[in-house]
């Protein structure tokens, strides 16, 4: 494989999953780690990731509101418009972080009445922008990595919630595997969000279903709903409408 097209498929990695490791991108690629070190170090000079300890991040994650550097904004947006339709004033609603939570937090109409709780600080002063929306930052040490809170006390604070929705991203969603991530810390956040909560709508851009990543954060059956940017007739979501609710 070309420089180039390795290249090419690290940027696509990283816009995907928001992050990459140096290592598991060596055994994808089926080259040395410092080939993909160097990799990684052109990227980040060219200004087209961040360079961290072990791998690099998305720009579209760490920048989210600089409009150029988000990827798949369109179909981001389209599933934001979707999710809408799963809120309803009165709820009380678990909110997770992303790109994609952003767009959602943006759709909010202004006389929707709702309290939301959110591990994202981003998420947060988006929601805040809503006269009738009430606003819980949840507390905790904050992922440079992930732009969310993380460590014992949310998983504490959340174990004391009772929410009627939860609202969450993914990195990759299987039939086989259900729900998984890459990062340990986010995993254990995940799981406590989910636990404390009646239903769980997983929003999802279709390039990440049907693929899996190392940590399992729970299995499909714990998904109510699947939205994504795909029309609930493709045949890429047709096998999990035999299972939960795709919007």
């Amino acid at each position: 494989m070309l420089k180039e097209e390795r290249q090419a498929y690290i940027i696509h990695q990283i816009n995907l999953h928001n992050k990459v490791l140096s290592s598991d991108l060596s055994i994808q690629l089926n080259v040395s780690e410092d080939t993909i070190r160097r990799d990684l170090n052109e990227l980040a000079e060219n200004g087209q990731v961040i360079k961290v300890y072990g791998g690099a991040l998305s720009k579209s994650f760490q920048f989210p509101f600089q409009e150029g550097n988000v990827y798949a904004k369109e179909g981001k947006k389209e599933i934001a418009l979707k999710a809408l339709s799963l809120i309803s004033s009165g709820m009380t609603i678990l909110i997770g972080g992303g790109t994609t939570m952003i767009e959602l937090a943006r759709l909010i109409p202004n006389d929707l009445q709702c309290t939301f709780f959110t591990i994202s600080p981003l998420v947060a002063l988006e929601l805040a922008e809503k006269d009738n929306i009430e606003v819980f930052l949840l507390g905790g040490k904050l992922s440079r990595n992930t732009n969310i809170v993380t460590g014992s006390q949310v998983i504490n604070e959340l174990s004391d919630l009772r929410v009627d929705l939860c609202l969450l991203g993914t990195n990759s969603l299987s039939i086989e595997e259900g729900i998984t991530d890459s990062d340990w810390e986010v995993v254990q956040i995940k799981r406590a969000m989910i636990k404390c909560s009646k239903s769980l709508a997983i929003l999802s851009i279709a390039e990440k279903l049907n693929s899996n990543q190392k940590m399992r954060v729970a299995p499909l059956k714990e998904v109510t709903y699947l939205v994504t940017d795909l029309d609930t007739k493709d045949n890429r979501v047709k096998d999990f409408s035999n299972h939960i609710k795709v919007i």
